[in-house]
Parts: C-alpha cells; sequence; structure tokens
C-alpha cells in the first residue's frame, strides 16, 4: 500500500559522488539530479492516505470471492483502484470488510463520499471510512470539550444598495486596470467605489446582487456591504469561471490546471457565507461551463458523467450533504444534455437516436425520479432546450434532417428545418405543441413574464422576426411577423412586454425598440460595432457597449431609456466590461401587484412631483453655478480695471504723453493715403 507520510525522509546528498562520469550515461549536474530525487520522493497521497475500508461487505466462501471481487471494482470502477485486500478467516470466509488502496488521495475522499452508505442488497450496506481516519477516531478524548464559539464579524448590510431612496440600480464596469461600481443616477453616473487592480480579469455578480467575486492569481474574493468589504476568499489558483447557486448559498470554482499548479481539483464546491470547501471533483472530460447545473432552491446539482462502460450516466448530488443522490447515478444511453426548471425541481435531459430507437425529451421530477412527460422525436441533429422564466412552459429547439430519396439502399439527407416542441407545464399530462420553421434559425428567445416567444430566422442580411402568442389549451399563434431585418439577436425586457432586436457586431449594431402589447415601433437607433447589450433589472433602462475585449477602439457604453431614446454617453479608454447588478425576486404577490396597476395613475402623480422636484434642483442648481461664476468674472475684471487706471500716468511718461489707448478718430492724427494697384489686365481685339 505505499509508504506512510512517517516514513518519508530527507535526501542526503553529501556523500553522494557526482564527479564520477561512469555512474551517470548523461552529463547532469548535481543540481539537476537533485531536484529530480525530491521530485520522485514519495507523497502523502502515496501512503495511506489513499487507502479505505469498505465495510458490511457480504461474507462468502473461496468460490465465490472472485465474483464478489469483481461486482466490488465494478462499483469502485471510476476511481481508479490500484490494488484491494479482502481478509478472511481461518475457514478462507471474507469477514466482511475489505481494503481498498487508489492512485490519489482526492479519489479516495470522492470514493468514501459517494458510497458511503449504498446499499448493495436488502442485507448489505456499505460503511466506507478513510484507512487515516482511524488515527484520528482512536485519538478522542474521554472528556467531551464543548466547541469554542467563533466571535461575531459583521458583515454589513449585503442588500444596502437596495435602500437608495431614489431606486438607483447600481453597475459595474471593468476599464483598463481599474473596477468600479457606480449608480444609475441619470444623466449622470454616481460613484460607489472604484479600486486599481481590484481584479485580474473580470468580475461577476451573485444571482441575487449579494456579492460581487473578483478572480485573481491565487483565487476568488467576495466583496458586499455598503463599503464593498471582503466577505470570504477561496484559495484556487489559476481559477477562470465561477457559478453561484440561485440561492447564493454556495459558489462553484473551476481551474482546469488546478492539479499541475497545486496538486488541487480542478472543480470545488464552497460554501459562499464562511467560505468552506465543501466538496471537489475531477474533469473526467471536455463540456462547456457551468460543467455542474443547480436546481432552483440550491437543493440538489447534477452533471452528465462518464459511466463504467464510457457513457454518459445523470448524477444528481444534494445538499448540504453534497452525496450522490440515492448513491448512484441515472444511466441514461446517449443522452446529450439536460437543465432544470428555474422553478421546480423538474429535469429536462434529451436522448439521441440510436439505430432503430428514435430520440426523445423526458421531464423528470426530483428526487423521486417519475418521469412525468416523455416526447419521442425523429431525424434529429440537435436539440437546444429554453426554460420561460416562471416556468410554465419549455420549448425544445430541435434541428431536424430533410429527408430526400434512396440511393443505393441508404437513406441519404440533406438540409435542416427546425421545430420548436412547446412543452405546457401548468396543464393536465402537459400536452406538447409543435411549431416549424423552413428558414435557418438565428435566435430564439421567450418573454420573460408572458406567454410569447420571438425567433429571429432567414439569410444572414435580410431576417425575418416572428413573434408567436402561447394560450392556455390551445396551439402557438403566430402575432406578428416583420420582415427583411436588420436583426441577429433579440433582447427581451426583465419585466416583459417591450423587445430590442439588434443587429451586433457584423451588422454594425443596428437597434430597434418595439412594444409587442401592439407591435409598435417605438423608436430606431444605432451604436456602430456595439458587442454587448444588457437590460437593467427594472426594465426601465438599456446599455449597449464596445467592449475593448471585442474592439480595440471607441470603447464605450450607452444608456437607452426603454423607449429607444439615447440618454447618456459615456466614453472610456480600455472599456471592456458592464455588468448590471441583480435585485432580488420581488417578495409581493400576485393580488399586490395587481393592485399596484389599477392605482398607477395615483402612483405617478408623486412621482411626477417628484421629478419636477428634481428638475426644478437641477436647474435652481446650474443657475446658482453660472451665477457664482458671473460674480468671480466679474469681481476679477473690476480688479484689473483699476490696475489699469492706476497705471496710466506711467503709460503715458513712457509714450511721450500720447495716448494711444484712446482709439477714437478724432484723438488719432491720422493721414490719409491713396494707392493704387492693377487688379485685372484684359485685352480684346476688335474685327
Amino acid at each position: 500500500m505505499g509508504r506512510s507520510q512517517s516514513d518519508e525522509e530527507e535526501f542526503d546528498t553529501s556523500e553522494m559522488d557526482f564527479s564520477d562520469p561512469e555512474d551517470f550515461v548523461d552529463d547532469i549536474s548535481e543540481d539537476e539530479l537533485l531536484a529530480d530525487l525530491l521530485r520522485q520522493r514519495p507523497k502523502e497521497s502515496d501512503g495511506v492516505d489513499s487507502v479505505i475500508i469498505v465495510d458490511g461487505i457480504p461474507v462468502v466462501k473461496p468460490e465465490k470471492q472472485d465474483k464478489l471481487k469483481a461486482l466490488i471494482r465494478k462499483i469502485f470502477a471510476k476511481y481508479r483502484i490500484v490494488t484491494e485486500h479482502m481478509p478472511v478467516n481461518e475457514n478462507l470466509e471474507t469477514k466482511g470488510y475489505l481494503f481498498l488502496e487508489f492512485s490519489r488521495h482526492e479519489d479516495a475522499v470522492e470514493a468514501v463520499k459517494d458510497t458511503h452508505g449504498y446499499k448493495l442488497d436488502k442485507s448489505h450496506t456499505f460503511s466506507v471510512n478513510l484507512f487515516s481516519d482511524f488515527e484520528k477516531f482512536e485519538s478522542i478524548p474521554d472528556e467531551w470539550e464543548p466547541p469554542k464559539e467563533e466571535p461575531y464579524v459583521n458583515q454589513g448590510n449585503r442588500k444596502s444598495y437596495l435602500l437608495n431612496e431614489a431606486a438607483h440600480d447600481q453597475y459595474s464596469i471593468v476599464y483598463g486596470e481599474k473596477v468600479g461600481v457606480f449608480r444609475n443616477a441619470l444623466p449622470d453616473a454616481l460613484q460607489e467605489q472604484v479600486r486599481d487592480h481590484w481584479t485580474e480579469t473580470y468580475v461577476k455578480w451573485s444571482p441575487q446582487g449579494s456579492f460581487m467575486a473578483t478572480f485573481h492569481g491565487k483565487g476568488i474574493a467576495l466583496w458586499g456591504g455598503p463599503g464593498f468589504t471582503k466577505v470570504a476568499r477561496f484559495s484556487h489558483p489559476g481559477v477562470q469561471f465561477i457559478d453561484f447557486s440561485p440561492c447564493e448559498n454556495y459558489i462553484v470554482t473551476f481551474s482546469p490546471n488546478a492539479e499541475k499548479i497545486c496538486d488541487e481539483a480542478p472543480i470545488i464546491f464552497w460554501e459562499a457565507r464562511t467560505g468552506v470547501k465543501k466538496r471537489s471533483f475531477k474533469v473526467t472530460h471536455a463540456s462547456a461551463w457551468p460543467i455542474f447545473k443547480w436546481s432552483h432552491d440550491d437543493k440538489y446539482f447534477a452533471r452528465m458523467a462518464p459511466d463504467t462502460k464510457d457513457e454518459l450516466a445523470l448524477s444528481i448530488y444534494e445538499t448540504p450533504g453534497f452525496g450522490l443522490l440515492d448513491r448512484k447515478s441515472i444511466k441514461v444511453n446517449g443522452m446529450r444534455d439536460f437543465t432544470w426548471s428555474p422553478t421546480e425541481n423538474i429535469l429536462a435531459y434529451w436522448v439521441a437516436e440510436d439505430k432503430d430507437v428514435p430520440a426523445r425529451v423526458t421531464l423528470m421530477e426530483i428526487p423521486s425520479r417519475n418521469e412525468v412527460s416523455v416526447k419521442t422525436l425523429f431525424n434529429v441533429a440537435d436539440c437546444k432546450m429554453h426554460w420561460q422564466k416562471t416556468g410554465d412552459y419549455l420549448c425544445v429547439k430541435v434541428d431536424r434532417y430533410s429527408k430526400l430519396r434512396k440511393e443505393k439502399d441508404e437513406m441519404k439527407y440533406a438540409g435542416l428545418y427546425y421545430n420548436f416542441e412547446i412543452f405546457h407545464m401548468r396543464e393536465k399530462q402537459i400536452p406538447v405543441d409543435s411549431v416549424e420553421v423552413k428558414d435557418n434559425v438565428q435566435a430564439f428567445a421567450w418573454e420573460p413574464v408572458g406567454s410569447k416567444f420571438a425567433i429571429i430566422h432567414g439569410e444572414t442580411q435580410s431576417m425575418t422576426v416572428s413573434f408567436y402568442s402561447v394560450t392556455t389549451g390551445q396551439t402557438p399563434t403566430l402575432a406578428k411577423k416583420y420582415e427583411r431585418k436588420t436583426a441577429n439577436h433579440l433582447f427581451w425586457s426583465p419585466t416583459g412586454q417591450f423587445v430590442v432586436l439588434a443587429g451586433l457586431r457584423n451588422m454594425n449594431g443596428v437597434l430597434e425598440f418595439i412594444d409587442t402589447s401592439d407591435f409598435t415601433t417605438m423608436n430606431s437607433g444605432e451604436h456602430f460595432m456595439a458587442t454587448d447589450i444588457e437590460w437593467d433589472p427594472t426594465g426601465r433602462y438599456v446599455m449597449t457597449a464596445v467592449s475593448y475585449w471585442g474592439h480595440k477602439v471607441d470603447n464605450a457604453y450607452w444608456m437607452w431609456s426603454f423607449q429607444g431614446k439615447l440618454l447618456k454617453r459615456f466614453q472610456l479608454e480600455k472599456f471592456c466590461q458592464f455588468s448590471w447588478r441583480p435585485r432580488p425576486p420581488c417578495f409581493l404577490s400576485n393580488k399586490q401587484i395587481r393592485e399596484i396597476k389599477k392605482n398607477l395613475k395615483k402612483y405617478s402623480l408623486d412621482f411626477d412631483r417628484v421629478d419636477k422636484m428634481k428638475i426644478s434642483e437641477i436647474s435652481k442648481e446650474l443657475l446658482e453655478k453660472r451665477q457664482k461664476s458671473r460674480s468671480t468674472f466679474d469681481k476679477y475684471r473690476l480688479k484689473r480695471k483699476a490696475d489699469y487706471e492706476e497705471n496710466k500716468a506711467s503709460r503715458l511718461k513712457l509714450r511721450n504723453g500720447v495716448d494711444t489707448d484712446d482709439t477714437s478718430v478724432e484723438a488719432q492724427d491720422l493721414e490719409t493715403e491713396v494707392v493704387e494697384f492693377l487688379v485685372s489686365e484684359e485685352s480684346t481685339i476688335v474685327d
């Protein structure tokens, strides 16, 4: 089982002779050899730290022990077992436990977390522990000592930004080597915090706006409270991506090269409030970030992980224990992708076609694992799943092959067409409707609060934008169709109803603001070379930006009203990133929201009064500023005029009594001189 940590010794090189060339094949220096030997010395994971004890295995006779070993190896196959040792009694029967050694300490820890409590059958349940824990268990004192109470550290009010009387939203910007947090108090941007070298790459807000995360060479730092004090830090060198859980209880960090840098796992789960490491995972296959996806309530997270036969299995973990749900993964052959409902613990995944087995989309309830709906699909090339924000609908965009004809006993396919399968989640038995689009699809987006969705489809420079309305008990209907639009992206307001059609990057930043209640175009605009568009959390403002990461010139961000009026241009050198600070979900009931909308005119009078006072305050400040400038100028002018009169006698003396300051004609003795010169000369020959 290798050497233990106590067996490690320092290499003594004082008596080693490095001068004899016969001892070495290559010409190597003493320092290089010493460094190579130190690299090869045993590590902690080479000893008992990589060994686990599995208790609760069946007691079997010698003829069944090979079968039992094969079963154990199958259960622990993905953890790279080095050796196993199964003790036997005097009758050569197993003793009910065995030892497993892994190649790495991290593998042993993962095996303990995943298989402790594993039910082999009705009579046998595994009890799994690290071998190194027995020393800890033996050293437990006889007398219990209460834990020491940690001092309370006030981290400040994390929601303090919501107490602003004017309800200004905050946003962060990264420009040059600075990071700034500002309040959107148009026409100005009021500074909250600006720091040099606050991050090394970019910043990210938590889903409810409580924290701002900054990236550093040694890991991640979280900031919050009124003064953006450091709340926690997470040591994970080389971290490139992070992901917050929806309720902000946990953070996932990803460092692809962590194993090489510091012998850490590439993916680590942390508790956001305390900074405690909860669990780590190895990346066994390339995948798009995020690798792990959270349920809406932070109770579960899942990933597609390789199974024993190189097939993908769906592994679902539960919090706060971070163990595998029911101690086993869900084996789904041919699974390609999955996603969680934004409001329920329902998981949707799709499976590709395999020979004569069609593709399918499955909705599964967690933790019961009951399949609540299954949709079979044919001739599928790819699928993309899009949940509506309130979880009322799920749209599955299906890329399908177009059949042509049989050639040489083979079916040939050419071209694609697209189906949008709409799952009505709130209706009985979850009915599914279908919308077919023949053109190439560029973009799709649900209305966040509402029942409409929009599709951009067509050729590259002449797009068609189609809006569909979904109602209970009916198939989606085409509500509006715009043809020949210069748009390749669409951005819905967080509150619904309003949408921005944008032609980004190669379409030169053309913008169109549409009210989908009656499909009127409110305004059009252009932000040349725009790379990013983002609505504020309230749906009142839209930000368009040209990032330094996309273009090296004209870096700026512009503020627009939701109606498409350009309010302010902010030009910044090396402007890189803009990000609105999210707001927590609204705690008002639907009844209260309806009541507010009903009495909106009454509230608008109060808002108009406040706006007028603000405008008058701005006018008063501007008038006072102008009056102050005029007063300062008048005082300076009178002072200089007094100096001028005081020095007049000295000027007359220097100029022999001639007052050259008097510019009147009578005061000057002028002589008139007439000068004639030829302007042009022209000769004409007369016949």
